[in-house]
């Protein structure tokens, strides 16, 4: 709270590039959205990839760690009138900013009333908050999952709070092994997002365990420090900015591999969907997929936007979304 709330003022107070790396060029939409947002909502901004999904008309949106609101308010125009974005943070300065301009965004877009909504609170602990059982469409979160002590009770929350074939999709940083103590005890590298970073396959055995489907690497980069003290005493631990996205697949959903055909109707994305690092679907195109995706994109809110028939050419070889 120290760290976000009083030492950094701006993005550029940061000491190493783990908390401002894009992942890929933002489309064009969100660059859209982004010129409407307030100098200083932009200017108090921490994040490490894009947190944007596709398909968000109507729905309600959960951000974790939302800070000074960003990524709140390009969402709150990409959900337009009919949708929701709520944004809860632990840092009070960040909450006051991000709620400061409300009005002033409102009016920019155009909206009779507002559809934001911000509060002060732990994403460990979202009932506080009083965010009830399956609220949510989608719940993102950009780069502060690595601040919380406790990253199960983080992803056991927002399965909560989502709807059944809700979708979680967040960036994070990500270590290429378990942290000694001394890193995660660092008070500069913990504020930096570094040391509070998972063991990458630790995020696989937790997501199991909470009940979301295997997790879909959407992107990935490399983080450079660039700053010799802390790479010193980070020693060889390699570090990636990445974003994943998890599905609540309801429990009859799984039913076995096939066949899907998107049928282009998603703005912004109408010749080609890029899911993931695996599935790229192209309108029209017949794709064989495996039974996890298979279930995520009958339940969810992509259901409408393809054809699904069961079985499949060459469904025993794919490897699906992991």
């Amino acid at each position: 709270q120290d760290y976000y709330g009083k030492e950094l003022q701006k993005s550029e107070d940061l000491k190493t590039n783990a908390c401002i790396t894009s992942a890929r060029p933002l489309p064009k939409v969100v660059r859209d959205a982004l010129e409407h947002i307030h100098e200083e909502v932009v200017a108090r901004y921490y994040g490490c990839g894009l947190v944007i999904p596709e398909c968000l008309s109507s729905c309600w949106i959960l951000d974790l760690g939302s800070g000074s609101g960003r990524d709140c308010y390009v969402l709150s125009q990409l959900v337009g009138e009919q949708g929701r974005v709520t944004g809860i943070d632990m840092t009070e300065g960040q909450v006051e900013v991000a709620k400061k301009h409300i009005a002033y965004h409102m009016e920019k877009f155009g909206y009779q009333k507002p559809n934001v909504e911000f509060f002060h609170g732990y994403m460990e602990k979202l009932g506080d908050a009083g965010l009830a059982d399956e609220s949510y469409d989608i719940v993102i979160s950009n780069c502060v999952i690595n601040l919380a002590p406790d990253k199960r009770a983080v992803l056991q929350e927002a399965f909560r709070v989502l709807k059944p074939g809700g979708e979680m999709y967040f960036s994070d940083i990500y270590a290429s092994q378990r942290l000694s103590e001394t890193v995660r005890n660092h008070r500069v590298l913990w504020g930096e997002c570094l040391a509070g970073a998972m063991y990458w396959k630790d995020l696989y055995s937790i997501a199991e365990e909470v009940g979301f489907s295997p997790p879909c690497l959407v992107t990935a980069s490399p983080i450079t420090i660039g700053n010799k003290e802390l790479e010193r005493t980070i020693g060889d631990c390699r570090f990636v900015s990445a974003t994943f996205r998890l599905f609540k697949v309801p429990g009859g959903s799984r039913a076995g591999p096939g066949q899907v055909i998107y049928n282009g109707g998603i703005v912004g994305h109408e010749r080609e969907l890029v899911f993931d690092a695996n599935f790229t679907f192209k309108e029209g195109e017949v794709v064989d997929v495996d039974a996890d995706m298979a279930a995520i994109l009958q339940s969810s809110r992509f259901a409408e936007e393809f054809l699904i028939r069961a079985g499949g050419a060459n469904t025993a070889a794919l490897q699906g979304c992991c």
